[in-house]
């Protein structure tokens, strides 16, 4: 499923209530962990597409099964930038520069990787009984390490 997201910084609202509801028929409860960590993701990925590129984006979800105990929960945001994400170092005082540095302590694992003229950011969920052991970034993707945030531009 699938949400068009225009830039403009309004969306990221939108783009949380739509997540919401589409979470009703997966079986995650919106009070449960991963429910609110779902939509602080969405709010990164698309604020991030929203104010670094002005351009329009496109917010997918993939949520597991009613009776799927364990799954994995998959967004993507893309975007029609193609610039990569790149590091930005941020200090205490900054209101913004951390989105994808919450992405990566997050987030089970996250990544991007071209798409057409433009890029997709992911990342991915297990619902499972286990703690996350922390993030991974694949597909030519970047990690926060150590105070630098990333930003997608």
């Amino acid at each position: 499923m699938q949400l068009e997201v225009r830039p403009d910084p309004a969306e990221v609202g939108r783009a949380r209530r739509w997540a919401r509801s589409r979470l009703a028929g997966s079986g995650i409860e919106v009070d449960e962990p991963l429910a609110e960590t779902l939509i602080l993701l969405v709010s990164e990925l698309v604020t991030n597409a929203v104010v670094h590129t002005g351009c329009p984006a496109v917010l997918r979800l993939s949520l597991p099964g009613v009776a799927a105990e364990t799954a994995t929960v998959r967004l993507e945001v893309a975007d029609a930038s193609s610039r990569a994400p790149v590091p930005r170092c941020v200090d205490g005082e900054a209101t913004g520069g951390r989105g994808l540095a919450l992405v990566d302590g997050l987030a089970d694992r996250w990544g991007w990787s071209p798409e057409g003229a433009g890029k997709r950011i992911w990342c991915e969920l297990d619902r499972c009984d286990r703690p996350a052991e922390g993030a991974a970034a694949y597909t030519g993707g970047v990690t926060a390490y150590e105070g630098l945030a990333f930003e997608a531009v």
